[in-house]
């Protein structure tokens, strides 16, 4: 016999599925849930994302009507992402702060039709610069500062068009401040920002950029402000630095393969964590379910689960209404 075996028998607390929920550790919700969304320019258009079975790009005028499930699962929050077209891109990302662009016509059609649902706004200049980089490029280098003012403007623009969250995906120095500063100096003092304040150079956002059409105008890479995967205590400098600087919440991403970051960061600091699941992440589940590799239900909620485990309290993922509607199934 070893220890108190067997006056304990962990087995006893597994018997039956309503002793397993009553004890369960961590719980997931449709409460728990982002849905990422890529918005087009045009009319009455979706199309599919190659790369991303099931992921679609869509119109604004077709946005409520692909929202609409989403909305009646009760899913709290959407995140946009505009595809821009390659004549409104230029080196410095002029169009992140046109008034009229593509999120800002997003978010006004989403608030005036679902006024209840979140929406959080993506505040970098990939999508709007010619070269493809989340900044202004100073002889062969992502100006920091210089960069910092376009976001700032850019983020008072998406708040200005009812955007709830402001979420700087760029990750230059010191910008949370900056936009924390702007917008409540506009008023906006209740405008959260939740800031990639972990994002890594990943593989895994590979189909994103497909989605959004940039792969292919990237220049180099995004070593030189994007995290390296190599690290993990410097993601905790970055979080306490964002938290200094006025964020409210934070997001750390990729998600499966960072699943320690998530721990290591809940265990610091008490703020709210995200949890991005990637594009290369959903790409790779839904290939594998697609191929008969995995089974569809189990294999999205036990993922989803896992970042709830690590310590996140939302998870941004492209099974966002395939989840909700599997929970309220349960």
């Amino acid at each position: 016999m070893i220890g108190n075996f067997p006056l304990t028998r962990m087995r006893r607390n597994r018997i039956d599925s309503a002793t397993r929920r009553l004890v369960a550790e961590n719980k997931l919700s449709k409460d728990d849930l982002i849905w990422p969304i890529f918005i087009i320019e045009g009319n009455n258009i979706e199309t599919e994302v190659s790369s991303m079975p099931g992921i679609k790009r869509v119109t604004v005028d077709r946005l409520a009507a692909y929202i609409e499930p989403a909305a009646n699962l009760d899913i709290p929050a959407l995140a946009l992402f505009p595809v821009t077209t390659n004549d409104k891109r230029d080196p410095e990302g002029k169009e992140a702060y046109n008034p009229d662009n593509l999120i800002c016509r997003a978010s006004r059609e989403l608030k005036k039709r679902f006024p209840e649902i979140l929406l959080i706004g993506d505040v970098a200049l990939d999508p709007y610069t010619s070269h493809g980089h989340d900044g202004i490029i100073k002889n062969g280098y992502v100006a920091n500062d210089e960069t910092i003012e376009i976001l700032v403007r850019q983020s008072i623009n998406q708040a200005r068009a009812g955007m709830d969250f402001i979420a700087p995906s760029d990750m230059m120095d010191g910008r949370v401040a900056a936009i924390r500063k702007a917008l409540d100096n506009d008023n906006f003092v209740n405008t959260r920002i939740m800031s990639y304040a972990a994002k890594y150079a990943s593989v895994y956002y590979g189909p994103f950029r497909d989605a959004l059409e940039s792969g292919k105008l990237l220049k180099g890479d995004k070593k030189t402000y994007q995290m390296d995967p190599a690290n993990s205590r410097e993601a905790l400098s970055e979080v306490e630095l964002d938290i200094q600087e006025g964020a409210d919440s934070v997001i750390i991403k990729p998600g499966l393969p960072y699943l320690d970051i998530i721990r290591m960061v809940r265990d610091r600091f008490n703020i709210p964590i995200v949890s991005y699941q990637v594009s290369g992440e959903y790409a790779m589940l839904k290939n594998a379910i697609n191929r008969g590799y995995l089974d569809n239900n189990q294999a999205i909620l036990e993922t989803l689960l896992c970042f709830k485990r690590a310590g996140a309290n939302a998870v941004m993922t492209y099974f966002a209404p395939v989840a909700a509607k599997l929970l309220k199934q349960l």
